[in-house]
């Protein structure tokens, strides 16, 4: 679920194909920035309910999934 949470939002702030986004994809190669990275996360915050801190590097897809799961878990 929320993969694909994060691939659907990706996917809508880069006009991509969602099929083409996996876990393993890159940000940088999706074509998105770190004001996209932003607009993405309040968007997922709004969708999760939670409130989300980047305070760390994320450059794949799989790498926000492991930073958010470890703050909905605390």
């Amino acid at each position: 679920m929320l993969f694909d949470t994060i691939a659907r939002l990706v996917a809508e702030r880069t006009d991509c194909d969602i099929a083409a986004i996996t876990p393993e994809s890159r940000f940088e190669d999706l074509g998105i920035d770190s004001l996209d990275t932003m607009e993405v996360l309040i968007k997922l915050e709004g969708e999760l309910g939670h409130e989300i801190e980047l305070d760390q590097k994320v450059e794949t897809v799989a790498d926000l999934m492991k930073v958010i799961e470890a703050q909905i878990q605390e």
